[in-house]
């Protein structure tokens, strides 16, 4: 099958984890390719799509909500995967599921949606990121699970391929 991932990240921490989602998608003998958001025209040339945001603020990356409300129609004709990273800490906080996620899964009919602990590093981080992290008291770090979201895009592909696999989270 032909696969698009297409994921939103500021600084780059999801967009890796959107790298480790298309490799293991390759693996499973699928053409994949990946597609920033806002470079995204079409989605009808695609059999399935993986989606994927970085959370700031409790939202979805504006580029990854101005792609579903752009192609909502075409997603919502094919296979769609959602997922996002942005709970930091150990255990991850928020333990709470921000609503755009809920809005934009609806929209896109996605057919499973799994939530990734994130990476904050205070360099690079501009003044009103650095204010917000203060303020939340977020604690810097790498708090990515690469093994489960490996886990995650092998079921998406084994799911591709019509497989049995496990119950996406």
């Amino acid at each position: 099958m032909r696969v698009l991932v297409s994921v939103a990240s500021r600084h780059g921490a999801t967009r890796e984890m959107g790298a480790v989602v298309a490799q293991e998608l390759r693996d499973a003998g699928h053409e994949v390719v990946e597609v920033e958001p806002e470079d995204v025209e079409r989605v009808d040339g695609y059999d399935a799509v993986v989606l994927g945001s970085a959370v700031y603020v409790g939202r979805l990356a504006l580029g990854l909500r101005a792609l579903v409300d752009r192609q909502g129609g075409q997603l919502r004709a094919r296979p769609v995967w959602l997922f996002w990273s942005g709970p930091l800490g150990d255990p991850p906080v928020p333990a709470t599921t921000p609503d755009d996620v809920t809005e934009v899964a609806r929209a896109v009919g996605a057919r499973g949606v799994a939530v990734f602990p994130g990476r904050l590093e205070r360099r690079g981080l501009d003044l009103s990121e650095r204010a917000l992290v203060a303020l939340t008291r977020a604690e810097p770090g790498d708090y990515r699970d690469m093994d489960a979201v490996r886990a995650w895009a092998r079921d998406v592909g084994a799911r591709l391929r019509g497989g049995r696999a496990v119950g996406v989270r």
